[in-house]
């Protein structure tokens, strides 16, 4: 496909983005989802930009959970949103750990953010243009996953955002108090092309 066919996305990591940070979310009776989130998704939604879920979740490697348990956390994230008239387009996940856990799942790889792996998947399955896309995250290996995948980078404060906002440099391009902040000033960039 070539680059004019594709489209730029929103990527959000899950836990401290769109949910509340917890210690793990194991169940889906722990999601509950941040104040902005929903409205932030909407937007997207509404400015018809896929919005596309790109989590770490070791609870899987460590043996906490199988991934029956985490559709079903992704399910209530998915009803949840879709109460307040959202819904995201895509979720990816890597349930690898380096050094965590037995078996196949113990291991280093591509998609454990910092990692880009999840974004390149996304895109190649999405028809989407990284250059012209955002991640929203909390974290130094959100913005680290982004810039190593040629995506724009916002943080929000929310999660363990205000804390980690130190040990990035150069600061991402937006900073917000939380989702919904940070979507509003990510999509007149989009709609300019930067």
């Amino acid at each position: 496909m070539n680059d004019r066919a594709r489209r730029p996305a929103v990527f959000l990591d899950r836990d401290g983005v769109l949910t509340r940070e917890d210690d793990w979310v194991l169940r889906p009776d722990q999601v509950e989802l941040l104040p902005g989130a929903a409205a932030g998704v909407r937007a997207l939604n509404q400015a018809r930009i896929p919005a596309i879920v790109v989590t770490n979740q070791s609870a899987l490697a460590r043996g906490w959970i199988d991934e029956t348990g985490l559709a079903a956390i992704h399910a209530r994230l998915g009803e949840l949103l879709a109460a307040e008239g959202a819904r995201v387009d895509a979720i990816y996940f890597c349930p690898h750990h380096p050094s965590e856990g037995q078996g196949p799942l113990r291991r280093a790889c591509d998609c454990r953010k910092p990692e880009p792996g999840l974004l390149f998947v996304a895109a190649r399955e999405h028809a989407l243009d990284l250059g012209a896309s955002w991640m929203v995250g909390d974290a130094q290996r959100d913005v680290q996953a982004a810039r190593a995948a040629g995506v724009h980078a916002a943080l929000v404060l929310s999660g363990k955002g205000r804390a980690e906002r130190a040990r990035i440099a150069p600061e991402p391009e937006i900073v917000a108090e939380r989702l919904d902040a940070a979507i509003a000033a990510i999509l007149p960039r989009i709609a300019q092309g930067r």
